[in-house]
């Protein structure tokens, strides 16, 4: 295993995607990152009713944690070594119900800008056919 705290953001990013190195919360949500570039990610999922809502539709909070994870990776991938950041502000706007039945998902994430404290990203989350599930925006602090 590699010292992450040593690499920069990006070589942190780039050593769990070819390792397939997953964080918690992406093995209890079935999320993994596919894509990744400076300043850009994609994480894919495929739900399942384990993570649906009492009204029989994927719960809001699976879509958010994969738009906040490619916001936050997006700004990751672009930070030195041993510097770290946090969110600040997430903003989900919800634009279509996911099912089980909706099959996999992308959220894409990219930066808008990044200054020395703060940086803005976006992020969608599509399905195969490219229909728009949820979107967001998130200002992130750099720490």
């Amino acid at each position: 295993m590699s010292n992450l705290a040593e690499m920069t953001g990006l070589q942190a990013l780039q050593y769990a995607l070819d390792n397939d190195d997953r964080p918690g919360i992406g093995r209890t949500m079935e999320f993994t990152l596919v894509e990744l570039e400076e300043g850009r990610v994609v994480f894919e999922g495929t739900p399942t009713e384990k993570v649906y809502n009492p009204i029989g539709t994927v719960h809001g909070g699976y879509a958010a944690t994969l738009l906040d994870s490619a916001c936050g990776c997006a700004v990751h991938s672009t930070l030195a070594a041993g510097q770290g950041y946090s969110t600040a502000e997430l903003k989900v706007a919800y634009h279509k119900a996911i099912t089980k039945n909706t099959g996999p998902v992308r959220a894409e994430g990219k930066i808008l800008s990044r200054g020395r404290r703060l940086a803005f990203t976006e992020a969608r989350l599509t399905g195969a056919d490219g229909t728009l599930y949820a979107s967001a925006t998130s200002t992130l602090i750099l720490l």
